[in-house]
């Protein structure tokens, strides 16, 4: 293990081991390190790493502390890695997502708001619309995001968030759509059939059908994955696919 990886630990321990609270402020740079046996050096490179972490919180001018820890901030520092995901990861990413996302919207079928529904109707109908591919992932995130936070589990709303990054997504429908010399309609046939997944979706909430709901979901999905674990640049739906 390296210097800096055992700052890092040792300053986790003292987290686990609630000597450090959530919300505590760290002691001073000097007495840290003398009190961990460490480096200044050593210590500030644990400092930064835990910071990306989300584990530590610096406040300008008034030292460093712990975060709340709270699990969905955490969960924050993934989103790079599901984000430069390729081939079999990004494969295992949507299968995971898969096995989620159809229960979390059987969830939310029950607990979306006359407010939520419309919300919905309007992010559908808005991308309906004859608008670009970062304008039409941007709604199809809003879309999942809306039926996620819908159950009022954070954690959930994150990992979901987490296991289909813009990235992702934006990828998925660039490398699904045909070449510039194909031509073509400029709502491409396979985004009309998302967007048709989407109403399935949307109609079932209406109706309050969790089960409905939840098999709507999971053919939405498994259509990407699908498409995603044949490591082809042709949807199974056509080009310009999304989830």
């Amino acid at each position: 293990m390296g210097v800096t990886d055992e700052a890092i630990e040792r300053i986790k321990d003292m987290i686990v081991s609630g000597t450090l609270q959530p919300g505590a402020r760290l002691p001073n740079e000097a007495d840290l390190a003398d009190q961990l046996g460490l480096s200044r050096n050593s210590l500030r490179e644990a400092v930064r790493a835990l910071t990306a972490m989300r584990i530590l919180v610096p406040r300008q001018g008034d030292g460093t502390y712990v975060s709340g820890l709270e699990p969905h901030l955490l969960l924050e520092a993934m989103a790079f890695a599901a984000d430069v995901s390729h081939g079999r990861t990004a494969h295992q990413l949507l299968q995971v997502r898969r096995l989620l996302e159809p229960q979390v919207t059987a969830l939310a079928a029950g607990r979306l708001t006359d407010d939520q529904l419309r919300a919905l109707r309007s992010i559908l109908d808005r991308s309906a619309a004859d608008i670009g591919i970062e304008a039409f992932v941007e709604l199809d995130i809003e879309f999942h995001r809306t039926i996620a936070d819908a159950v009022g589990n954070p954690v959930l709303s994150t990992l979901l968030g987490i296991l289909s990054t813009h990235t992702q997504r934006l990828r998925i429908v660039r490398g699904t759509l045909p070449p510039p010399s194909a031509g073509g309609a400029a709502i491409s046939p396979a985004r009309e059939q998302a967007h048709l997944e989407h109403e399935a979706i949307w109609r079932a909430l209406v109706d309050r059908d969790a089960q409905r709901a939840a098999s709507a979901s999971t053919m939405h999905v498994a259509a990407v994955e699908d498409w995603l674990a044949g490591g082809t640049t042709t949807d199974p739906r056509g080009p310009g696919s999304t989830a």
